[in-house]
C-alpha cells in the first residue's frame, strides 16, 4: 500500500474518531468487518493515541471496536448466507476466488466449527472477510457473534495499547521513530509479497481450470 493511500486512509480515520469518539471507532471497525479493507491496524492505534491524550479510555476503546466488528459482520454474514456459494461461483473469478477456495473454506468450517471465527478475528487481513464464509457455512448466529466479540476484543485492545504506548514514547525516545519506520516498511513488504503470491497462484489456477 503506497504512502499516499495510507495518508488518505489515516486522515479519514482520524477525522471520524476525532468527531465521533467511541461511536466513530465502532463505525470504522464495522466497515472493516463488512468485507471492506479499512485496516484496523490504523484505526485502533490512533484510538489508543487518544487514550494517551486522556480523551478516551482503553477498555471502552477496545469494547467499541469489538462491538463495531459485530455490527459490520451482520451484512457480511447474511451476504454469505443468502447469496453465498452460487454468487461466488458465478462472480468470484473476477476477484480471483473460485470453487477450490469455497471447498477449502467449507471443509475448514466443517472440521473445526465456530472456533474458525474466533481464531480468524485474531489474524490480520483474514479477519476482514471471515464473516462471508461463516454465512456460507450457516454458522449459528449467536455463536458467530459471541466468537466475533471474544476474538475481536483482544485484537482491538492490543492495537489500541500499542497506540497508547506510541503516544507515550514518540517524543521521549528519539530511537523509537527510527524503529517504527523500519517496522512499518517490513509490514508493508510482507503484505505486498502476500498479495502477489495470492494473485499469482489464483490466476494460475484460473487459467488451468479454463483450459481443462
Amino acid at each position: 500500500m503506497s504512502e499516499k493511500i495510507l495518508t488518505i486512509l489515516a486522515g479519514f480515520i482520524i477525522s471520524v474518531i476525532s468527531a465521533g469518539g467511541y461511536a466513530g471507532i465502532a463505525l470504522l471497525m464495522g466497515i472493516e468487518s463488512a468485507c471492506i479493507p479499512l485496516p484496523s491496524e490504523i484505526i485502533m492505534p490512533f484510538a489508543g493515541y487518544l487514550v494517551h491524550t486522556g480523551q478516551l479510555k482503553l477498555f471502552w476503546v477496545a469494547t467499541a471496536g469489538a462491538i463495531g466488528c459485530n455490527l459490520g459482520s451482520i451484512p457480511a454474514y447474511w451476504l454469505g448466507a443468502i447469496g453465498g456459494r452460487p454468487a461466488i461461483e458465478r462472480f468470484g473469478r473476477y476477484v480471483l476466488l473460485g470453487r477450490h477456495d469455497l471447498d477449502r473454506t467449507e471443509h475448514f468450517f466443517q472440521r473445526f466449527g465456530g472456533i474458525t471465527v474466533l481464531i480468524a478475528r485474531l489474524l490480520p487481513v483474514v479477519r476482514t472477510f471471515i464473516a462471508l464464509p461463516a454465512g456460507i457455512a450457516r454458522m449459528p448466529q449467536l455463536r458467530f457473534h459471541a466468537y466475533t466479540f471474544i476474538g475481536s476484543w483482544p485484537w482491538c485492545y492490543v492495537l489500541a495499547y500499542v497506540g497508547m504506548k506510541l503516544g507515550d514514547r514518540w517524543d521521549s525516545d528519539p530511537r523509537f521513530k527510527e524503529i517504527f519506520h523500519r517496522f512499518h516498511f517490513a509490514v508493508e513488504a510482507v503484505l505486498l509479497l502476500g498479495i502477489v503470491w495470492f494473485v499469482w497462484t489464483h490466476w494460475r489456477n484460473r487459467i488451468r481450470s479454463e483450459a481443462a
